[in-house]
C-alpha cells in the first residue's frame, strides 16, 4: 500500500473543481482496499471511496482525510436458466462493460450507454437512464462491511433501491462495493420505455440492442452528456438535480402554477401513485436559460439540468449557482429541487438558502 500526501482531486473528477485529499491510496485490489481503510480508523481519519469521479463535487478546500480511489478490474460472464450473469469488478469503467454486453447481443443494460464512472457507483446511485435502472437487474453486490471487515453478498432487497438512491447513501461508511453481478437476457430485444427513444428508433421494425446503444450514446451527445473532449459542456456531473417525484395533488398544483404551458408539462407515472415531473423543464420555465453564464461556472448550452465549469472556477461559485436555480424554481413552482451528485468535503449536508 503506497499513502501519498495532498493529492489534487480535482484532475480525478468530471466537474474539474476542488482541492486535494490529505491522504491518497490507488487501490488496485480489494485488499488493499482493506488495508487502507483499517490504516484510516486506526488513526481515526475521516474516508472516502473515489470511483470514476463523474457523480461528485468536491469542496475548494479539499478533503481532511484519507481518498481511496478504486482501480480494481475484471468480468466474468456465466450463463445461467434464462440468463447471462455478468459479474464486474468495482473499479471496471462502466460504459465499455455496456457496449461489450451489447455486443454480445445481451439485453438488460443498453439504455445505461454513455454514463460515465466505473460499475461500483451504479448500485450506490441505483444509475438509471432513458427507462431503464440497474436495480432491474443487479442479482447481487459484494461488498466490504467495514468494522466486522468481512466480504458479504447483498440481494437487492438488502441494497433498499429506490430513484437515485439506496441504503448504501444513507449509511454510506458500512460497505464498500467490490463487485457487482448483473442477470441480464441472451437475445433480447432493446427496452424502449422511454418515449425519446423511442421515436429515435420509430424508423426500424426491430430494432436491435446495438442501434438503441447508438440511439441512447446519439441522444446523450446531443445534450452534452457525454465526456468529449472539446464540447465546452464536458466538465460537469452530469445531472445536477434529481426529477422531482410528488404526490398527485402536488403535481397538480405545479401543472397550475405553469398555467398556459401545463399542457406541454412532462410527467411520468413513479410508482405508489405518484408522479416524477422533468427537472430540467421546471428550471426552464423558472428562467434559467441553458447557457447561463455566472463567471466560471454555468448552465449547460445543451441541458438545463446540468451545472458546468467552463474553467478557472471554484466550488463555491458552482454551488451558489445551484443555489440559484433551485431558488428559482422553488419560487416559480414551489418545488425543491434535491442535488444528484455527491458532496465530499462539503461539510453540512445542501442548503438551498444558503450563501
Amino acid at each position: 500500500m503506497v499513502i501519498r500526501d495532498a493529492v489534487p482531486l480535482a484532475p480525478l473528477t468530471t466537474l474539474e473543481l476542488g482541492g486535494p485529499a490529505r491522504h491518497f491510496v490507488e487501490a488496485p485490489d480489494d485488499e488493499t482496499i482493506t488495508e487502507a481503510l483499517r490504516w484510516a480508523d486506526a488513526r481515526g481519519l475521516r474516508t472516502a471511496i473515489l470511483g470514476g469521479g463523474s457523480n461528485l463535487v468536491v469542496g475548494d478546500a479539499g478533503f481532511d482525510g484519507l481518498v481511496v480511489r478504486i482501480a480494481t478490474r475484471g468480468v466474468r460472464f456465466d450463463s445461467t436458466a434464462g440468463a447471462v450473469l455478468v459479474t464486474a469488478a468495482a473499479g471496471e469503467p462502466w460504459d465499455p462493460l455496456v457496449a461489450e454486453v451489447v455486443a454480445r447481443g445481451i439485453g438488460g443494460i443498453e439504455c445505461l450507454s454513455g454514463i460515465p464512472g466505473l460499475v461500483g457507483a451504479t448500485p450506490i446511485q441505483n444509475v438509471g437512464a432513458y427507462g431503464q435502472e440497474v436495480a432491474e437487474t443487479i442479482r447481487s453486490v459484494r461488498v466490504l462491511e467495514r468494522g466486522a471487515w468481512r466480504t458479504r453478498e447483498l440481494l437487492p432487497g438488502d441494497c433498499q433501491f429506490g430513484y437515485r438512491d439506496s441504503a448504501f447513501k444513507h449509511d454510506p461508511d458500512r460497505f464498500v462495493v467490490l463487485g457487482v453481478t448483473f442477470a441480464l437476457r441472451p437475445a433480447a430485444p432493446p427496452v424502449l420505455r422511454y418515449r425519446e427513444l423511442a421515436d429515435a428508433l420509430a424508423a426500424s421494425a426491430h430494432p436491435t440492442l446495438a442501434e438503441a446503444r447508438s440511439a441512447v450514446l446519439a441522444l446523450r451527445a446531443a445534450k452534452s452528456m457525454l465526456v468529449v473532449p472539446g464540447d465546452p459542456n464536458r466538465r460537469s456531473a452530469g445531472s445536477f438535480f434529481m426529477n422531482p417525484i410528488l404526490p398527485p395533488a402536488e403535481a397538480e398544483a405545479v401543472a397550475a402554477r405553469a398555467g398556459g404551458e401545463a399542457s406541454a408539462m412532462p410527467r411520468w407515472p413513479a410508482g405508489g401513485g405518484r408522479v416524477k415531473l422533468s427537472a430540467g423543464w421546471l428550471i426552464e420555465r423558472a428562467g434559467i436559460s441553458r447557457g447561463l453564464r455566472r463567471g466560471a461556472v454555468g448552465v449547460s448550452s445543451a441541458h438545463a439540468l446540468a451545472l458546468v465549469h467552463h474553467g478557472g472556477g471554484t466550488t463555491a461559485a458552482l454551488l451558489t449557482l445551484a443555489r440559484e436555480v433551485a431558488a428559482a424554481v422553488h419560487s416559480r413552482f414551489g418545488v425543491v429541487l434535491v442535488p444528484e451528485p455527491t458532496f465530499l468535503g462539503l461539510g453540512a449536508a445542501w442548503n438551498p438558502a444558503a450563501g
